[in-house]
C-alpha cells in the first residue's frame, strides 16, 4: 500500500479512504473492547502516511496539511479514535521544527523517517506535575503527565515540562521505551475509548540537553506559537468528521430500515416530510461546517509556508478562521450525532449499531478545550477587531 514520494495528494488520500473502509468493519467492537488499537496502527504505519509531513529534502512526501486535515476527517469518519491518534502523530512531528533549532528539526525528521517512528501527544501544558531537574550536562524527568493520548505502542513522547530551577516550561522529546517511563492503563472514559489517552509516570528518567527544545533565533515571532493553530484546526476537522460519519450512518440506515410512523400517510420512511425537514437542516449545517474546515485550512497552509516570516496579522487572520471553524463543527457535531436517533428511530438504539458512539466521542473530545472561549475570542474580534493572544491553545 505504500506509495513513492512523487505520489499526489489524491493518492494518500485513497490510501486513508481504503484504510478507513477497513478499519469500520470492526470499529463497534473496538470502541466497546477499548484498549489499544495494535492493528490499525500497524496498518498505517505500513502505508506510508507517518512519513506525510516530513520534508522531501529528508526522503519524506512533502504533503501539505490541507491533505493532512483531510485524511483525518476521514478515519473520524468510521473511527474518532484512529483519527486522534493519526493526527496527533503529525502535530508531534513538526514539535522539533517549531520549538527547536534547524539541527533538531533536521534530526528528529531524518530519524522518523528511518525508524517509521508513531509520535503522540504528551505535551498537556496545563498538566505542571512532570519537572525536569539538571544533573551535570544531564537532567532528568520525574512526575505524572495526563492525557498522553497515543501514548501506548508509540515510539516517541513529546512532552512538556517544568524546569526546577527556573520554573521554565519547556517542550522535548524522549523515545517511549527509555528507562523510567510507566504508561499507565488508566484512560476509561466514555469516548475517544481506543485512543489510550491516559497517564505516564515518568521515574527519574534521563533527558539529554539536545532533546530538549531551547529557545531558537525568532521565538518570541508569530511561528513560535503555530502548533496551536494546528492543534484547533485539527480538531474542527475530526469534529467534522465524526459528523459526517453519523450523518452518512443515520441515512443508511434511515434508508433501509427505518420504518414509516403508523399516523404518516407514507409507504416509506425516506418519504416522511419531518424527516425529510430534519435531514434538510442537517445537510445545511455540515456544508457550512465543511466550507468554513476548509477555508481554515488554505489559510492555515499558506501561513505554514510563511515559516519565521508570518506576520501577527495573518496568524490572527488564521487563528479567528480556525476557531470559527472548530464552533461550527463543534455544533452541527453535537446536533447530528443526538437527533440521527430522531430520523432513525427507537430500534437504532441497540448497542449493536454502536450508534451512539458518535456523540460518546464528540462529546468527550469536544470537553477537552471548552468551545465558549473560541466564541468569546471570536466576539471580540468581530466587534473589537482584536486578534486572540497567541498560547499553547489558541
Amino acid at each position: 500500500m505504500q506509495l513513492l514520494n512523487s505520489a499526489t495528494s489524491q493518492d494518500y488520500l485513497a490510501i486513508a479512504e481504503a484504510l478507513a473502509a477497513e478499519f469500520a468493519k470492526t470499529a463497534v467492537e473496538r470502541d466497546k473492547a477499548g484498549g489499544t488499537p495494535k492493528q490499525e496502527r500497524d496498518r498505517i504505519r505500513e502505508s506510508g502516511l507517518l512519513h506525510l509531513m516530513i520534508p522531501t529534502e529528508y526522503g519524506g512526501v512533502g504533503g501539505d496539511w490541507i491533505t493532512a486535515f483531510r485524511i483525518s476527517r476521514e478515519f473520524a469518519k468510521v473511527d474518532a479514535a484512529i483519527a486522534h491518534v493519526y493526527s496527533y502523530h503529525h502535530l508531534g512531528v513538526v514539535i522539533p521544527h517549531i520549538f527547536g533549532t534547524a539541527e533538531q528539526r533536521d534530526y528528529y525528521y531524518a530519524q522518523t523517517l528511518q525508524h517509521n517512528w508513531f509520535w503522540c501527544n504528551a505535551l498537556n501544558p496545563l498538566d505542571r506535575r512532570t519537572i525536569l531537574t539538571p544533573e551535570g550536562d544531564q537532567f532528568r524527568l520525574n512526575g505524572i503527565k495526563g492525557f498522553c493520548s497515543g501514548s501506548k505502542d508509540s515510539d516517541i513522547l513529546p512532552i512538556t515540562a517544568t524546569h526546577q530551577e527556573t520554573g521554565e516550561l519547556l517542550v522535548l522529546a524522549i523515545p517511549t521505551q527509555r528507562d523510567g517511563v510507566s504508561i499507565q492503563d488508566d484512560w476509561d472514559n466514555m469516548g475517544q475509548r481506543q485512543t489510550d489517552s491516559g497517564s505516564i509516570v515518568f521515574e527519574n528518567v534521563l533527558v539529554q540537553a539536545n532533546e530538549i527544545f531551547g529557545k531558537r533565533t525568532g521565538h518570541n515571532q508569530p511561528f513560535s506559537t503555530f502548533r496551536a493553530l494546528l492543534t484547533q484546526l485539527n480538531l474542527a476537522n475530526i469534529y467534522l468528521g465524526i459528523a459526517q460519519g453519523a450523518f452518512a450512518a443515520a441515512k443508511d440506515y434511515t434508508r433501509t430500515t427505518t420504518r414509516p410512523w403508523l399516523t404518516s400517510g407514507v409507504e416509506s420512511a425516506t418519504q416522511d416530510p419531518y424527516i425529510l425537514q430534519q435531514y434538510g437542516d442537517l445537510y445545511v449545517n455540515l456544508q457550512a461546517a465543511e466550507l468554513l474546515a476548509d477555508k481554515a485550512g488554505d489559510l492555515l497552509q499558506a501561513a505554514w509556508h510563511q515559516q519565521w516570516s508570518l506576520s501577527a496579522e495573518q496568524r490572527g487572520e488564521c487563528a479567528i478562521a480556525i476557531a470559527t471553524a472548530k464552533v461550527a463543527a463543534t455544533r452541527i457535531g453535537l446536533e447530528v450525532t443526538n437527533r440521527m436517533f430522531e430520523v432513525m428511530g427507537a430500534r437504532s438504539t441497540s448497542s449493536s449499531y454502536g450508534f451512539d458512539r458518535y456523540w460518546r466521542n464528540l462529546r468527550t473530545f469536544t470537553l477537552h478545550d471548552p468551545v465558549d472561549y473560541k466564541v468569546q475570542d471570536i466576539g471580540n474580534w468581530a466587534l473589537n477587531d482584536e486578534f486572540p493572544k497567541p498560547n499553547f491553545y489558541s
